[in-house]
């Protein structure tokens, strides 16, 4: 393996963008572990479409940041053989829409590797899927799969919502024993910089944070959707309420302590996602809601997503994805029950 090491280092205190805060983190995980290496369509030479991984393989050479066939099952293949032989392979899936011819592979066998061998085979292996809408993209590229994959015993899902969680977050899924399936809001990929701090504690992976403290009513928000949510939040704030907002960070397992502790105080939940509202990730947290905090309830857990259709076209997605106004519009439907 390449031993080359890279020549521009982070800076401890830096602006940058969630794109950015990846390839920083991608890179930091690198150095550290030489086991470590990429694998992806268009990630070396391009550096991603995204341009994720840029300049990565310039610095770490072709053995570690490794352009593949455009094939996805082979990808995810190769990979569960790379970590079977000790490797820590980060896998990126181009589009999210384009996961599903590996999906036999990552529910068949990167799921269940390390359960069918009593433990003798730990599975180290990050998938990340730029997820949602938001971009203008045509058919395939906007999905939003995650619950497809939280359903999976096995696998371990989370989603990264700004800059700082994206760097610590794709350290700490790297270093995880476990298959994690990375979801990265691609609309957030080159939008606001936040300023994030190398030298940092950083929050474990596996936690839900509050976002925003509130008193009459908690949203619950992921990915995409935890700037919508916090837009909503300062919006009702000049109405004069107040919304607790909650950036879940993991899907699987869910970190459902803090939302119990604040839907017992606030007596209301709205659960905010791009993905259709049909069987997704609100439909559990609600369910789970209710069994907790039932005597703490004022409203039933209403749910804000996509519609139950296929992702439309480019032109109309505005009119799919959750916005402020439907945030709201659940809001005002909770407070007023």
């Amino acid at each position: 393996m390449s031993t080359q090491l890279p020549v521009q280092p982070v800076q401890p205190v830096q602006k940058v963008t969630l794109a950015k805060a990846l390839n920083a983190g991608l890179r930091k995980a690198m150095e550290d572990d030489p086991k470590v290496l990429l694998m992806g369509e268009d990630i070396g030479q391009l550096g991603g479409v995204f341009r994720i991984t840029d300049g990565l393989q310039k610095d770490f050479g072709e053995d570690r940041v490794i352009d593949s066939p455009l094939a996805e099952s082979g990808i995810v293949g190769t990979a569960v053989g790379l970590a079977l032989r000790g490797y820590r392979p980060v896998v990126e899936i181009q589009f999210d829409g384009f996961v599903y011819p590996a999906y036999d592979q990552i529910v068949s066998q990167v799921a269940k590797m390390h359960y069918r061998s009593q433990g003798r085979s730990p599975m180290p292996m990050v998938i990340r899927i730029p997820f949602g809408g938001g971009i203008g993209a045509v058919e395939h590229h906007s999905e939003s799969p995650e619950a497809q994959f939280a359903h999976t015993p096995g696998l371990k899902v989370v989603a990264c919502a700004n800059p700082v969680d994206g760097y610590w977050m794709i350290q700490q899924a790297i270093a995880s024993p476990d298959p994690v399936i990375f979801l990265e809001p691609k609309r957030q990929y080159h939008a606001e910089k936040a300023e994030l701090d190398t030298t940092a504690t950083p929050d474990p992976l596996f936690v839900s944070r509050v976002a925003r403290s509130g008193t009459d009513l908690t949203v619950l928000a992921y990915g995409p959707m935890v700037k919508t949510a916090l837009m909503a939040a300062e919006a009702a704030a000049g109405e004069g309420r107040s919304l607790e907002v909650i950036d879940l960070r993991t899907l699987s397992p869910l970190d459902m302590a803090p939302i119990h502790e604040s839907v017992r105080r606030t007596g209301r939940a709205v659960v905010v996602h791009e993905a259709h509202t049909n069987l997704g990730l609100g439909a559990e947290l609600s369910a789970r809601i209710t069994e907790e905090c039932f005597y703490s309830l004022e409203a039933p857990v209403l749910r804000v997503g996509g519609f139950d259709t296929p992702y439309p076209p480019a032109r109309v997605e505005e009119h799919f994805l959750p916005d402020l106004d439907r945030v709201l519009d659940a809001v005002d439907r909770s407070l007023a029950w």
